[in-house]
């Protein structure tokens, strides 16, 4: 029977195949490893797998959990039906949120909505019982948030019919956003098949303060990224300033990683998520992640030189130390907002003595 809670044990085993899986990775690889790759590749299907080209390959994963919002989770499940399988094959959860209009106010927008669904909820129901997967109802949560609260642990490899999934990449998840067909193959117990996705690391210093908030860091590299600078990658916060970040101010990077074009975005583990993690009632898994944080992070050579790791280059030449956010004094009852933007460099006299070749940059929020 799978098990759908993210419980200590559910959690143990899946540590204990990405550390068996990156033992054989790391022999095929040979150099150091990030955070993105250690969680991906140690949930290769075959972890022998040779061919692992950034941006050309495709690989085939093993996901550890599966979402489903209620309106491509209809579909879902009658997929799912004709596999003539009994039970679901990997962990699934439904979650009824997206049928919610919103429309008046919470309670009226509830009441109307089942309602008009009744029929569409009832079958959710139904289907999850008889397939073995969970089921949050109309008003308990939204998918995103629930998942994050309730299933997301650092290293957990997620995937979700929602742009939104990459959310729980705030609690060190690889956390990814399918379609449907997706989904439900990895339901039946196949493989998913995924383009092995670049690297972009995105190197924090200093600290949040002040008027600044964890979504001027995100707005900041969208503005230079655009809306498809990061298409087919990984976007990785790595760095001093990343672990001065809340989880769940992590997660409102990461989840508006989808804006970027990203696969998904990432933070390594740290004493911020294992906070969360206690303030959410699964204190129980800190000691794990603690135990395994060598596959949680990236390797220390990594982070010690970014650049070299990296593959995105496109900021290559841009000095990005920056106060995020500089507050002004201003007419009325709301602050006006002052941008300091970087310049690019033309003169190799005031450049960096040595500017980072890959997307790795210094961010750094006043202080």
């Amino acid at each position: 029977m799978v098990i759908i809670e993210s419980t200590p044990e559910f959690v143990s085993n899946v540590y204990r195949k990405m550390e068996s899986n990156l033992e054989v990775v790391r022999r095929t690889l040979g150099r150091p490893m990030g955070l993105a790759d250690k969680v991906l590749l140690s949930h290769l299907d075959d972890p022998n797998t040779t061919d692992l080209t950034p941006g050309e390959s495709y690989i085939n994963l093993r996901p550890d959990r599966v979402l489903l919002q209620d309106v491509l989770g209809q579909t879902g499940m009658l997929q799912f039906m004709q596999t003539k399988m009994d039970r679901i094959a990997v962990a699934t959860t439904i979650h009824c949120d997206h049928l919610i209009q919103a429309r008046e106010d919470g309670v009226s927008d509830l009441r109307e909505s089942l309602a008009e669904n009744s029929e569409v909820y009832d079958f959710l129901r139904s289907a999850a019982a008889k397939f073995g997967a969970g089921f949050w109802g109309p008003g308990a949560g939204i998918i995103h948030q629930v998942a994050l609260e309730n299933y997301a642990f650092p290293g957990e490899l997620m995937i979700g019919t929602d742009s939104h999934t990459p959310n729980a990449g705030g609690l060190g998840a690889c956390s990814v956003g399918v379609g449907g067909a997706d989904a439900v193959e990895v339901m039946a117990g196949l493989p998913w098949e995924v383009l092995y996705p670049k690297h972009i690391a995105i190197f924090l210093t200093g600290e949040i303060s002040g008027w600044t908030a964890p979504k001027d860091v995100i707005l900041f590299v969208a503005g230079h990224l655009t809306v498809s600078g990061a298409t087919n990658a990984i976007v990785e916060y790595i760095g001093p300033g990343a672990r001065t970040i809340s989880a769940t101010g992590k997660a409102t990077i990461t989840n508006m990683g989808a804006e970027l074009g990203a696969t998904t975005s990432m933070f390594p583990y740290d004493e911020r998520m294992g906070r969360y993690l206690r303030a959410t009632g699964r204190g129980d898994l800190v000691p794990l992640a603690e135990r395994y944080i060598h596959l949680l992070a990236p390797d220390e050579e990594v982070e010690a030189d970014p650049g070299k790791y990296y593959d995105f280059s496109t900021l290559a030449g841009w000095s990005l130390t920056w106060s995020v956010l500089i507050p002004r004094t201003g007419r009325g009852r709301y602050p006006r907002w002052r941008r300091r933007w970087p310049t690019r460099q033309t003169s190799s006299s005031t450049r960096s003595p040595r500017p980072l070749s890959g997307a790795a940059r210094t961010l750094r929020t006043r202080t």
